[in-house]
């Protein structure tokens, strides 16, 4: 059975059907010619996939991204990080990652965060002389952020694989976010003044009263990530119970506060909000049953003996797994991945030295780092699309950026205290 489903999913990806549908196809089918009781075992595991209260918190932080973009949120982010970077030699560039370091507060989603901020930014940087595709390869390097710094959808679906404590993988994820960002913003500034860059605009200088004036503006806007993990981290609500209360703020400082949205525009963003949401759910049911059968066929403790027999050390086998990963977010849209690999790798955890925690950290940055990677990244994808640019000049351009995120990799998978510092102050 395990030689035929391989079989099916390498022939179904060979014929470029979609991810999802290709695993759903070959899980049914193996599961029908194995008789038809067994058919209907499959359509139980994928209900079960998707009735998860973990999960719920997936549609409700997506709804919230979308209440607060339209809401006047996201340009006052954008106008606050302005006041923060934009004073630096190719400013903008940097306040585009900034502002993505903000929306991922927000939003949870890599794709959201860089098309709601590329959306504002990248043709604000090609109507200042910035190079397209280096506009969009700054943009998609500060887009896949969005999955590390909490709340993060991958972070939800790894807790909900493993059963860590969702919590405390929104606390990993906040100093490896930081540090991301601040070296992609490093890189960004030597980027500027080695192409001249620097020179292209004459950005304001520093001003701690603009910083103070922005601030205010966008006090409502920060509220948001602040509630979401103060709540969770104190202990006051669930992850998911701290969607629902996102999506409660996000329309009171949008009808209330600031006054933008308008109830008429509610419907189509729960409508955009909705279909992206099920998509996610569709592909967590079809790899649900996959995994389930996976693990009958007991197929992860087969792949997991194998990768131990080939690599002799910790440091050897974090290392081969950060290589799969990487690989795998590439090509594998990130749920899938997450379903796909991560059974495969908890029965590691004692042999690489780590905690669940530092895993879920580790694995959720590979997934990221991947959504940058040519030639299928999904953040250069959508920067692409919105800079109007070809793929292989953001792909030769968004190169350095990659270099700093592999070296922050190796920081968070080496040096376990930036992940696990801070969710053990939240006990």
């Amino acid at each position: 059975m395990t030689t035929l489903l391989l079989l099916l999913l390498a022939t179904l990806f060979l014929l470029n059907v979609p991810i999802a549908m290709a695993i759903g196809a070959a899980t049914m089918l193996v599961f029908a010619l194995s008789g038809p009781t067994n058919l209907m075992v499959a359509v139980s595991r994928m209900y079960a996939g998707a009735d998860s209260f973990p999960l719920m918190a997936v549609p409700l932080f997506m709804i919230a991204g979308q209440v607060m973009e339209a809401g006047g949120i996201s340009r006052r982010l954008v106008a606050f990080a302005e006041s923060l970077v934009g004073w630096l030699p190719g400013g903008l560039a940097a306040v585009s990652i900034v502002s993505s370091m903000f929306f991922g507060g927000i939003s949870g989603s890599a794709a959201a965060d860089t098309a709601a901020v590329g959306g504002m930014l990248i043709p604000a940087m090609a109507r200042n002389g910035y190079p397209r595709g280096f506009a969009g390869a700054v943009q998609a390097a500060g887009g896949s952020i969005g999955v590390i710094i909490p709340p993060s959808i991958p972070m939800i679906v790894f807790g909900y694989l493993t059963g860590a404590s969702i919590g405390k993988l929104f606390a990993a994820g906040i100093l490896p976010g930081v540090l991301m960002g601040l070296s992609l913003i490093g890189m960004t500034v030597l980027l500027a003044k080695r192409q001249g860059l620097a020179a292209v605009t004459a950005p304001e200088p520093f001003s701690a009263r603009k910083i103070l004036s922005t601030g205010r503006r966008a006090v409502f806007a920060l509220g948001a990530p602040a509630i979401i993990l103060g709540g969770i981290l104190g202990g006051v609500f669930t992850a998911t119970e701290s969607a629902a209360v996102a999506v409660i703020y996000a329309l009171f400082i949008g009808f209330v506060v600031h006054r933008e949205l308008r109830l008429k525009a509610l419907p189509k963003l729960f409508i955009n909000a909705s279909i992206t949401a099920g998509v996610t759910m569709f592909i967590i049911t079809q790899a649900t049953a996959f995994s389930w059968l996976l693990t009958i066929e007991q197929i992860p403790q087969s792949i997991s003996a194998e990768l131990l027999s080939f690599a002799h050390s910790p440091v050897a086998l974090l290392l081969l797994l950060n290589l799969i990963l990487i690989i795998a977010g590439t090509f594998v849209e990130t749920t899938a991945a997450l379903i796909l690999l991560v059974p495969v790798m908890t029965p590691l955890l004692p042999s690489l030295g780590i905690d669940l925690i530092h895993l879920g950290a580790i694995v959720v940055t590979n997934l990221a780092i991947g959504m940058l990677t040519p030639p299928m990244g999904i953040c250069l994808i959508v920067s692409c699309g919105i800079a109007n640019t070809r793929l292989a000049d953001i792909s030769l351009r968004v190169l350095p950026f990659l270099l700093v995120l592999l070296v922050d990799l190796l920081l968070i998978s080496f040096w376990s205290p930036l992940t696990t510092w801070l969710p053990a102050l939240t006990g």
